[in-house]
């Protein structure tokens, strides 16, 4: 699961990406224009956004300049119908990470979204390996010693990010950005739920508590 920024000003486009997004069990929150997209940044919680060029307003390329001019290194797809390599080459040198060239097949683009997030997270393919434990991401799998483990969503959302993150202790405040959309409603103990069902499935010993802190999966030697 990925939390999207979606910035699109075209109704239909927007409105059919951020649907089939969903139900491929990303979170999209979705600005129709430049300073909607500015204000949702502010307010955080975004892992990527995916930027339209042509914007009333704030256009896409000055959303760019500003962010990166404020050392903002969130990833930035842009989805663009101008098809110049002029163009292209503007976008990435104002600091986009990737572009997308509408129309374009949402096969495409929910690769291109995966691609970003592993570039981001130093994930250099869709496998997570950790001791004996395997998470293969594409496929929705745990491996445990060779053996398949169950999880739910969240907890295979959590396991995710806690090993995408190994080494650095997350939050409960963080891991809950990460793992709800901003309408879900979360209850006050559901990351320490999450965590007890994981150690019960996995090794007890997997998922560190650091006290009055957060939670870490270590680093192997």
């Amino acid at each position: 699961m990925t939390r999207l920024l979606l910035v699109e000003d075209d109704a239909l486009l927007g409105d059919g990406i951020r649907k089939i997004l969903v139900q491929r069990g990303d979170e999209v929150e979705w600005a129709q224009d430049g300073e909607s997209a500015l204000a949702s940044v502010a307010e955080g919680g975004q892992e990527l956004i995916l930027l339209d060029l042509n914007l009333p307003g704030i256009s896409g390329l000055d959303i760019l300049q500003r962010l990166r001019s404020a050392g903002n290194d969130i990833p930035i797809l842009v989805l663009t119908a101008r098809g110049e390599v002029a163009d292209r080459v503007r976008a990435l040198d104002y600091g986009a990470d990737d572009y997308l060239i509408k129309p374009f097949a949402i096969d495409e683009l929910s690769a291109r979204i995966r691609a970003l997030r592993r570039r981001a997270s130093g994930v250099t393919d869709d496998r997570l390996c950790h001791g004996e434990l395997i998470m293969d991401i594409s496929a929705h799998v745990v491996l445990l010693a060779e053996q398949p483990v169950a999880l739910s969503v969240r907890e295979f959302g959590l396991l995710q990010i806690l090993l995408e993150n190994r080494g650095r202790v997350l939050s409960r405040k963080q891991l809950e950005e990460r793992l709800y959309g901003w309408e879900d409603e979360i209850a006050s103990n559901s990351v320490e739920v999450h965590v007890h069902n994981l150690r019960k499935k996995l090794a007890g010993d997997l998922i560190r508590t650091v006290r009055g802190v957060g939670y870490v999966i270590e680093k192997a030697e």
